[in-house]
């Protein structure tokens, strides 16, 4: 498998979310799931990120655009967003850090 690195950044509003009813689950290592939202009334580009069912917040508008157009043409299984950093002394928005593989 070939992984080529597209982005890292902190959860976007962790706090807002279902992140403190699996934040002890949360590991480095840990694939997350994501899901574009194209009627996000304050962000059309908008990507929510799931731990199993639980929503915990959203790629960064800063990084979104790119991972929202690839999800949307169906490159959902090319895409790994996989835990890169927990730390739990940190303020909630930056506790957990992601990093995104383009894989195939």
């Amino acid at each position: 498998m070939k992984k080529e690195h597209l982005a890292h950044f902190n959860i976007s509003g962790f706090t807002y979310y279902d992140g403190a009813l699996v934040f002890q689950k949360l590991k480095v290592g840990t694939q997350l799931n994501m899901k574009i939202e194209p009627e996000n009334k304050h962000d059309s580009h908008a990507v929510a990120i799931y731990y199993k069912d639980y929503k915990i917040g959203y790629v960064p508008r800063t990084e979104n655009k790119l991972l929202y157009k690839l999800l949307k043409v169906g490159l959902k299984n090319n895409i790994q967003f996989v835990i890169q950093r927990v730390a739990k002394h940190e303020h909630p928005e930056n506790q957990i850090q992601v990093v995104v593989h383009l894989v195939n």
